[in-house]
């Protein structure tokens, strides 16, 4: 019996520590009283005492406070320790690993390309390779994210992988080989650019985590020494990320004080404003913005600051329609809580949070261009590399597909380009 009392006991002080975290102290002393939490705590004793089989307290638990967090938005999280250690890995940009990306295909994880430098390309892990164990254990009943943690672990730590490849002759068997592989620290490639026609610049910026600035101004310097007259920046599928990686790529472009994004929440110290800088070295450079559907968050930011300051002309199509701010909150036992504390606005003040109940919210661009999810998903993995060690990349898709609306981009941008040059001919 006093076993028991002592368990409920401990379970009561689990759940006042877990409404605590999750809500203020004003809101939880007015509307949390004991017997709230005490309901809570009879069901956790229930189960553990009652249900058919033997359950882990801790489970329970962590059940408990996803369904907590579960009624607030779709944005809000717990996360158990090891799901809030990798979300940290990457949304700082960098994690140790071995630099494969890999999906789950014909009922096998295969490698879709090994990063360039990266311990996977110098060790000889070819695109197309199956993982079909880690450490001698079968890959078979696990997804890619179950893989990816297995793959990553401390920078310097080994782990021995059995491929199967592929044999030149088609009708043979498949090769099965062994790999011992070295971790190392990993930097996801998330800013590509090259130079389109006309001295036309790129610059796709996949998301916005931790080296996303760093990257792209090194991009666009290179970009500027080839004779960049105009740039094009894609953000298509580009989820977001850090909201200050956001900022920061604004301000490239934005100068004299600018307002780029204000957020604000129910606490006055959710409120800030973000703002450009006196001068910017892109202030004066032709600009266009691509976005569809999959632009959410911190590249939405970008979208309606440049929208709003009429600084770059926005194509594509509607945007996701993310406007809420998260932190995430670190907690005793390694698992971690991301909480919306505020929304964010655009300069002009604009919410463009979506509401899904009348399909409004989002960005709507300047210039519209409708193209299926199938294609667009084609656009975007032909323009992704694939790297076999000794070989120049290929693109990710055999067969090429006309992208309309960067085509109308660079359509737009000669045009100018054209009339600028007709003003300077007639003066």
């Amino acid at each position: 019996m006093l076993k028991k009392k002592t368990f409920k006991v401990l379970l009561l002080a689990a759940a006042a520590f877990l409404f605590g975290m999750l809500f203020s102290k004003n809101y939880y002393a007015a509307d949390l009283s004991y017997q709230q939490l005490k309901v809570l705590v009879d069901i956790l004793d229930y189960v553990r005492d009652d249900y058919v089989e033997e359950t882990d307290a801790q489970k329970l638990v962590y059940g408990a406070a996803d369904g907590i967090v579960r009624q607030l938005d779709d944005f809000s999280q717990f996360m158990p320790p090891e799901e809030h250690k990798k979300v940290k890995s990457d949304t700082e940009g960098e994690f140790g690993g071995l630099g494969i990306r890999i999906i789950a295909r014909d009922g096998f994880i295969t490698i879709v390309t090994p990063m360039p430098g990266s311990p996977a390309y110098k060790t000889g892990l070819l695109p197309g390779d199956r993982i079909i164990k880690i450490e001698k254990d079968l890959t078979k009943d696990l997804d890619a994210d179950e893989v990816v943690n297995r793959l990553r672990g401390k920078p310097g730590s080994k782990v021995t992988i059995t491929i199967a490849r592929e044999a030149e002759d088609k009708n043979a068997p498949w090769i099965t080989k062994d790999f011992t592989l070295t971790r190392e620290l990993i930097k996801p490639e998330v800013v590509q650019s090259r130079m389109l026609e006309d001295k036309i610049g790129y610059l796709h910026i996949v998301d916005f985590s931790g080296h996303v600035y760093e990257d792209a101004v090194k991009s666009l310097e290179d970009l500027h020494k080839n004779g960049m007259k105009a740039l094009v920046i894609d953000l298509r599928y580009n989820p977001g990320g850090l909201l200050n990686a956001a900022v920061d790529l604004s301000k490239l472009f934005l100068d004299n004080n600018k307002m780029i994004v204000y957020t604000k929440g129910r606490r006055p110290e959710n409120y800030a404003e973000f703002h450009s800088g006196k001068t910017a070295p892109y202030a004066s450079l032709p600009l266009i913005v691509l976005v569809n559907g999959g632009s959410a968050s911190g590249s939405e930011i970008v979208a309606g600051a440049m929208q709003d300051h009429r600084r770059a002309i926005i194509i594509g199509s509607k945007t996701f329609g993310k406007a809420s701010v998260q932190t995430i909150i670190p907690l005793t036992d390694g698992s971690g809580l991301r909480l919306t504390v505020a929304k964010y606005y655009t300069p002009s003040g604009r919410s463009i949070h979506r509401n899904p109940k009348d399909n409004s919210g989002g960005i709507m661009p300047d210039i519209e261009v409708k193209v299926s999810r199938a294609d667009e998903i084609k656009i975007m993995e032909q323009y992704d590399k694939i790297y076999s060690p000794g070989k120049e990349p290929v693109s990710a898709l055999k067969e090429a597909v006309t992208d309309e609306t960067l085509d109308r981009a660079v359509q737009i941008l000669k045009a100018r380009e054209a009339f600028t040059s007709l003003g300077k001919s007639g003066a």
